[in-house]
């Protein structure tokens, strides 16, 4: 029987597991980070009982960081 498909999945789930904890812990140092999440161009609307919050130049800034990354990884 063939493992190649098992070590390819192996290595997928890997990856994916290291994703995740790296996504953790953005998620619990990210109040340290200056400037995340406030920077101009991300949206805020504060009413009485409501607050709307959309981080759009976070979002692109972070995608353009990403970008950058997987364009290295693969050269």
């Amino acid at each position: 029987m063939d493992q190649f498909p098992f070590q390819l999945f192996g290595k997928l789930l890997v990856f994916a597991g290291l994703l995740i904890i790296l996504m953790g812990l953005v998620l619990i140092f990210a109040h340290k980070i200056p400037y995340i999440g406030r920077l101009p161009g991300d949206i805020v609307i504060q009413r009485k009982n409501f607050t709307f919050y959309f981080p759009l130049t976070t979002i692109i800034l972070l995608n353009l960081l990403i970008l950058l990354i997987s364009y290295l990884l693969r050269k």
